[in-house]
Protein backbone atom coordinates (compact mmCIF):
# COMPACT_ATOMS: atom_id res chain seq x y z
CA UNK A 1 0.00 0.00 0.00
CA UNK A 2 1.33 3.42 -1.01
CA UNK A 3 -0.14 6.64 0.39
CA UNK A 4 0.10 10.37 -0.18
CA UNK A 5 -2.16 12.33 2.15
CA UNK A 6 -5.52 10.57 2.17
CA UNK A 7 -4.88 8.89 -1.21
CA UNK A 8 -3.90 5.25 -0.74
CA UNK A 9 -3.45 2.58 -3.40
CA UNK A 10 -2.45 -1.07 -3.32
CA UNK A 11 -0.32 -2.49 -6.18
CA UNK A 12 -2.29 -2.26 -9.41
CA UNK A 13 -4.60 0.46 -8.05
CA UNK A 14 -5.05 4.22 -8.26
CA UNK A 15 -6.57 6.58 -5.70
CA UNK A 16 -7.03 10.33 -5.19
CA UNK A 17 -7.27 12.33 -1.98
CA UNK A 18 -6.04 15.41 -0.18
CA UNK A 19 -2.72 16.38 1.38
CA UNK A 20 -3.36 18.62 4.41
CA UNK A 21 -1.26 21.80 4.50
CA UNK A 22 -3.12 23.99 7.03
CA UNK A 23 -6.39 25.80 7.53
CA UNK A 24 -8.20 28.74 5.95
CA UNK A 25 -9.19 31.86 7.90
CA UNK A 26 -12.49 30.29 8.93
CA UNK A 27 -10.73 27.19 10.26
CA UNK A 28 -11.54 24.89 7.33
CA UNK A 29 -8.88 22.35 6.41
CA UNK A 30 -6.76 23.11 3.34
CA UNK A 31 -5.93 19.98 1.39
CA UNK A 32 -4.04 19.82 -1.89
CA UNK A 33 -5.49 17.41 -4.50
CA UNK A 34 -3.16 14.43 -4.79
CA UNK A 35 -3.11 11.09 -6.57
CA UNK A 36 -1.28 7.80 -6.16
CA UNK A 37 -0.92 5.46 -9.13
CA UNK A 38 0.63 2.29 -7.74
CA UNK A 39 1.91 -0.05 -10.42
CA UNK A 40 1.20 -3.75 -10.44
CA UNK A 41 4.95 -4.38 -10.70
CA UNK A 42 7.76 -3.04 -8.54
CA UNK A 43 9.84 -0.14 -9.78
CA UNK A 44 10.96 3.41 -9.11
CA UNK A 45 8.82 6.36 -8.01
CA UNK A 46 8.09 9.46 -10.09
CA UNK A 47 6.74 12.62 -8.44
CA UNK A 48 4.84 15.13 -10.59
CA UNK A 49 3.66 18.52 -9.35
CA UNK A 50 1.62 21.28 -11.00
CA UNK A 51 0.15 24.63 -10.04
CA UNK A 52 3.08 25.97 -8.01
CA UNK A 53 2.07 29.37 -9.37
CA UNK A 54 -1.66 29.93 -9.14
CA UNK A 55 -2.10 31.48 -12.59
CA UNK A 56 -0.05 28.84 -14.45
CA UNK A 57 -2.69 26.41 -15.66
CA UNK A 58 -0.92 24.40 -18.36
CA UNK A 59 0.69 22.03 -15.86
CA UNK A 60 -2.70 21.40 -14.26
CA UNK A 61 -3.98 20.63 -17.75
CA UNK A 62 -1.18 18.09 -18.16
CA UNK A 63 -2.11 16.36 -14.89
CA UNK A 64 -5.78 16.24 -15.89
CA UNK A 65 -4.84 14.49 -19.14
CA UNK A 66 -2.04 12.07 -18.24
CA UNK A 67 -3.44 10.65 -14.97
CA UNK A 68 -6.60 9.16 -16.57
CA UNK A 69 -4.42 7.58 -19.28
CA UNK A 70 -2.23 5.71 -16.79
CA UNK A 71 -3.21 2.08 -16.28
CA UNK A 72 -1.83 0.86 -12.92
CA UNK A 73 -1.88 -2.71 -14.24
CA UNK A 74 0.63 -1.72 -16.95
CA UNK A 75 2.82 0.38 -14.65
CA UNK A 76 6.06 -0.68 -12.99
CA UNK A 77 6.69 1.47 -9.94
CA UNK A 78 4.66 4.38 -8.58
CA UNK A 79 3.59 7.82 -9.74
CA UNK A 80 2.79 10.38 -7.03
CA UNK A 81 1.00 13.56 -8.15
CA UNK A 82 0.15 16.88 -6.53
CA UNK A 83 -2.35 18.35 -8.94
CA UNK A 84 -2.48 21.90 -7.53
CA UNK A 85 0.35 22.90 -5.20
CA UNK A 86 -0.37 26.60 -4.57
CA UNK A 87 -3.92 26.16 -3.28
CA UNK A 88 -4.59 29.74 -2.18
CA UNK A 89 -3.13 31.37 -5.30
CA UNK A 90 -5.10 29.03 -7.57
CA UNK A 91 -8.38 30.00 -5.89
CA UNK A 92 -7.87 33.65 -6.86
CA UNK A 93 -5.95 33.03 -10.13
CA UNK A 94 -2.85 34.83 -8.91
CA UNK A 95 0.84 34.01 -9.20
CA UNK A 96 1.70 34.36 -5.51
CA UNK A 97 0.04 32.94 -2.41
CA UNK A 98 -2.23 35.78 -1.18
CA UNK A 99 -2.06 34.54 2.42
CA UNK A 100 1.64 35.39 2.85
CA UNK A 101 2.43 37.14 -0.47
CA UNK A 102 5.11 34.54 -1.22
CA UNK A 103 6.03 32.73 -4.40
CA UNK A 104 5.78 29.04 -3.54
CA UNK A 105 8.67 28.10 -5.81
CA UNK A 106 11.02 30.20 -3.67
CA UNK A 107 10.07 28.45 -0.42
CA UNK A 108 11.65 24.98 -0.79
CA UNK A 109 12.48 22.85 1.12
CA UNK A 110 9.89 24.54 3.30
CA UNK A 111 9.15 24.72 7.01
CA UNK A 112 6.49 22.72 8.83
CA UNK A 113 5.98 25.63 11.26
CA UNK A 114 6.47 28.47 8.80
CA UNK A 115 4.20 30.64 6.68
CA UNK A 116 1.45 29.24 4.49
CA UNK A 117 3.78 28.83 1.49
CA UNK A 118 6.56 27.34 3.61
CA UNK A 119 4.15 24.75 5.01
CA UNK A 120 2.96 23.82 1.51
CA UNK A 121 6.57 23.58 0.37
CA UNK A 122 7.43 21.36 3.33
CA UNK A 123 4.53 18.96 2.68
CA UNK A 124 5.14 18.70 -1.06
CA UNK A 125 8.91 18.45 -0.58
CA UNK A 126 8.36 15.44 1.70
CA UNK A 127 6.38 13.84 -1.14
CA UNK A 128 9.01 14.78 -3.75
CA UNK A 129 11.89 13.35 -1.73
CA UNK A 130 10.20 9.95 -1.66
CA UNK A 131 10.73 9.77 -5.42
CA UNK A 132 13.57 8.78 -7.74
CA UNK A 133 12.67 11.48 -10.30
CA UNK A 134 10.79 14.78 -9.95
CA UNK A 135 8.94 16.83 -12.58
CA UNK A 136 7.69 20.26 -11.47
CA UNK A 137 5.35 21.57 -14.19
CA UNK A 138 5.31 25.32 -14.87
CA UNK A 139 4.60 27.77 -17.68
CA UNK A 140 5.76 31.26 -18.59
CA UNK A 141 2.98 32.84 -16.53
CA UNK A 142 1.15 35.31 -18.76
CA UNK A 143 4.09 35.89 -21.13
CA UNK A 144 4.47 34.36 -24.57
CA UNK A 145 7.21 31.74 -24.47
CA UNK A 146 8.53 28.70 -26.30
CA UNK A 147 8.07 25.28 -24.69
CA UNK A 148 11.22 24.44 -22.77
CA UNK A 149 12.60 22.41 -19.87
CA UNK A 150 14.74 24.07 -17.20
CA UNK A 151 17.62 22.44 -15.36
CA UNK A 152 18.10 24.58 -12.26
CA UNK A 153 20.70 22.82 -10.11
CA UNK A 154 23.73 24.44 -11.77
CA UNK A 155 26.34 22.86 -14.02
CA UNK A 156 28.71 21.97 -11.17
CA UNK A 157 26.09 20.13 -9.12
CA UNK A 158 26.65 16.39 -8.53
CA UNK A 159 23.24 15.62 -10.06
CA UNK A 160 23.54 17.97 -13.03
CA UNK A 161 24.17 15.24 -15.60
CA UNK A 162 21.16 13.25 -14.39
CA UNK A 163 18.94 16.35 -14.40
CA UNK A 164 20.08 17.21 -17.89
CA UNK A 165 19.37 13.66 -19.06
CA UNK A 166 15.85 13.88 -17.61
CA UNK A 167 15.30 17.20 -19.40
CA UNK A 168 16.41 15.71 -22.70
CA UNK A 169 14.12 12.69 -22.24
CA UNK A 170 11.14 14.99 -21.58
CA UNK A 171 11.94 16.23 -25.08
CA UNK A 172 10.41 19.70 -25.52
CA UNK A 173 13.13 20.59 -27.98
CA UNK A 174 14.59 23.43 -25.89
CA UNK A 175 16.48 23.31 -22.58
CA UNK A 176 17.54 26.18 -20.34
CA UNK A 177 20.56 24.96 -18.38
CA UNK A 178 21.01 27.73 -15.81
CA UNK A 179 21.25 27.65 -12.03
CA UNK A 180 17.98 28.85 -10.56
CA UNK A 181 17.14 31.02 -7.56
CA UNK A 182 17.28 29.69 -4.01
CA UNK A 183 14.07 28.02 -2.90
CA UNK A 184 13.09 26.39 -6.18
CA UNK A 185 12.01 22.76 -6.03
CA UNK A 186 14.25 22.07 -9.03
CA UNK A 187 17.20 23.32 -6.98
CA UNK A 188 16.28 21.83 -3.60
CA UNK A 189 15.44 18.26 -4.69
CA UNK A 190 18.78 17.64 -6.49
CA UNK A 191 20.48 18.55 -3.20
CA UNK A 192 18.74 15.44 -1.84
CA UNK A 193 20.13 13.43 -4.76
CA UNK A 194 16.93 13.43 -6.85
CA UNK A 195 17.12 14.43 -10.54
CA UNK A 196 14.54 17.18 -11.03
CA UNK A 197 13.35 19.28 -13.97
CA UNK A 198 11.16 22.32 -14.35
CA UNK A 199 9.28 22.18 -17.69
CA UNK A 200 8.04 25.64 -18.68
CA UNK A 201 5.14 24.74 -20.93
CA UNK A 202 4.73 27.79 -23.10
CA UNK A 203 3.09 30.91 -21.80
CA UNK A 204 -0.45 32.14 -22.07
CA UNK A 205 -3.45 33.41 -20.20
CA UNK A 206 -5.62 30.41 -19.49
CA UNK A 207 -5.28 27.01 -21.07
CA UNK A 208 -2.99 26.37 -24.06
CA UNK A 209 -3.76 23.07 -25.78
CA UNK A 210 -0.48 22.84 -27.68
CA UNK A 211 1.61 23.34 -24.56
CA UNK A 212 -0.51 20.92 -22.56
CA UNK A 213 0.05 18.30 -25.25
CA UNK A 214 3.81 18.91 -25.07
CA UNK A 215 3.61 18.23 -21.34
CA UNK A 216 1.52 15.07 -21.63
CA UNK A 217 3.88 13.72 -24.28
CA UNK A 218 6.85 14.63 -22.07
CA UNK A 219 5.47 12.73 -19.08
CA UNK A 220 4.95 9.60 -21.17
CA UNK A 221 8.41 10.00 -22.71
CA UNK A 222 9.83 9.86 -19.18
CA UNK A 223 7.63 6.94 -18.12
CA UNK A 224 8.75 4.86 -21.11
CA UNK A 225 12.42 5.82 -21.10
CA UNK A 226 12.88 5.06 -17.40
CA UNK A 227 10.99 1.76 -17.45
CA UNK A 228 7.71 2.69 -15.74
CA UNK A 229 5.86 1.69 -18.91
CA UNK A 230 6.70 -0.69 -21.73
CA UNK A 231 8.19 0.88 -24.80
CA UNK A 232 11.12 3.18 -25.36
CA UNK A 233 11.74 6.80 -26.14
CA UNK A 234 14.85 8.05 -27.87
CA UNK A 235 14.90 11.85 -27.63
CA UNK A 236 15.96 14.08 -30.47
CA UNK A 237 18.92 16.44 -29.96
CA UNK A 238 17.86 19.45 -27.91
CA UNK A 239 18.72 23.11 -28.37
CA UNK A 240 20.25 24.25 -25.09
CA UNK A 241 20.70 27.80 -23.78
CA UNK A 242 22.78 28.70 -20.73
CA UNK A 243 21.62 32.28 -20.15
CA UNK A 244 19.13 34.99 -21.10
CA UNK A 245 19.58 38.48 -22.45
CA UNK A 246 16.58 40.46 -21.16
CA UNK A 247 15.36 43.58 -22.92
CA UNK A 248 13.30 46.44 -21.54
CA UNK A 249 11.54 49.30 -23.28
CA UNK A 250 13.72 52.41 -23.82
CA UNK A 251 10.55 54.46 -24.33
CA UNK A 252 6.84 54.19 -23.73
CA UNK A 253 4.48 53.13 -26.50
CA UNK A 254 3.52 50.03 -28.46
CA UNK A 255 5.84 47.07 -29.13
CA UNK A 256 6.22 45.86 -32.72
CA UNK A 257 8.19 42.58 -32.76
CA UNK A 258 10.51 41.93 -35.70
CA UNK A 259 11.11 38.21 -34.95
CA UNK A 260 8.96 35.27 -33.90
CA UNK A 261 9.25 33.01 -30.87
CA UNK A 262 11.82 30.26 -31.42
CA UNK A 263 13.53 32.12 -34.25
CA UNK A 264 17.33 32.29 -34.31
CA UNK A 265 18.78 35.80 -34.12
CA UNK A 266 22.26 37.15 -34.72
CA UNK A 267 23.95 39.98 -32.95
CA UNK A 268 22.67 43.24 -34.42
CA UNK A 269 19.38 41.81 -35.71
CA UNK A 270 16.29 43.92 -35.00
CA UNK A 271 14.22 42.44 -32.16
CA UNK A 272 11.45 45.01 -31.75
CA UNK A 273 10.46 48.60 -32.31
CA UNK A 274 8.58 50.98 -30.05
CA UNK A 275 6.03 53.16 -31.82
CA UNK A 276 3.66 55.87 -30.68
CA UNK A 277 -0.11 55.38 -31.12
CA UNK A 278 0.19 56.76 -34.68
CA UNK A 279 2.82 54.23 -35.78
CA UNK A 280 5.76 56.61 -35.60
CA UNK A 281 8.94 54.75 -34.58
CA UNK A 282 10.40 55.98 -31.29
CA UNK A 283 13.11 53.33 -30.82
CA UNK A 284 14.45 50.14 -32.38
CA UNK A 285 16.20 47.48 -30.27
CA UNK A 286 18.71 45.00 -31.70
CA UNK A 287 20.16 41.78 -30.32
CA UNK A 288 23.28 42.09 -28.17
CA UNK A 289 24.31 38.50 -28.90
CA UNK A 290 23.50 35.51 -31.09
CA UNK A 291 20.70 33.37 -29.70
CA UNK A 292 17.06 32.30 -29.88
CA UNK A 293 14.04 34.57 -29.37
CA UNK A 294 12.76 32.84 -26.24
CA UNK A 295 10.11 34.89 -24.49
CA UNK A 296 8.10 38.09 -24.90
CA UNK A 297 5.35 40.04 -23.21
CA UNK A 298 1.81 39.24 -24.27
CA UNK A 299 0.34 42.74 -24.63
CA UNK A 300 2.05 45.43 -26.73
CA UNK A 301 1.75 48.50 -24.50
CA UNK A 302 4.86 49.35 -22.43
CA UNK A 303 6.15 52.07 -20.16
CA UNK A 304 9.77 53.14 -20.09
CA UNK A 305 11.93 50.37 -18.61
CA UNK A 306 9.17 47.75 -18.66
CA UNK A 307 10.08 44.17 -19.63
CA UNK A 308 9.67 43.36 -23.33
CA UNK A 309 11.44 40.11 -24.25
CA UNK A 310 14.28 37.64 -23.65
CA UNK A 311 16.79 35.98 -25.97
CA UNK A 312 18.33 32.65 -24.96
CA UNK A 313 22.11 32.84 -25.39
CA UNK A 314 25.24 30.67 -25.26
CA UNK A 315 23.47 28.13 -27.45
CA UNK A 316 24.60 24.57 -28.13
CA UNK A 317 23.05 21.23 -29.03
CA UNK A 318 22.68 18.50 -26.43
Amino acid sequence: MTSLGTASAAPGEMDTGRLTVGETRDGATVGLPVAVINGASDGDTLYVQAGSDGDELNGIGVVSRFVPQLDPAALSGTVLVTGIANYHAFQVAEHRNPIDDMKLNRAYPGDARGSSSERIAHATFEAATRADLVIDLHQGSTSRMINEVRVRCGRHHRRHRKCLELAKVFDCGHILDQKGPEGQLARAAPDEGIPTIDPELGGCVGWDEESIEYGVRGIFNVLRHYGYLNGDHQPEPQTRAHAFDRYGAPAGGLVDYRVDLGEEVSRGDALFRITDPFGQVKAEITADNDGIFWRSRRLPQVATGEYVCSVGTTIDTY
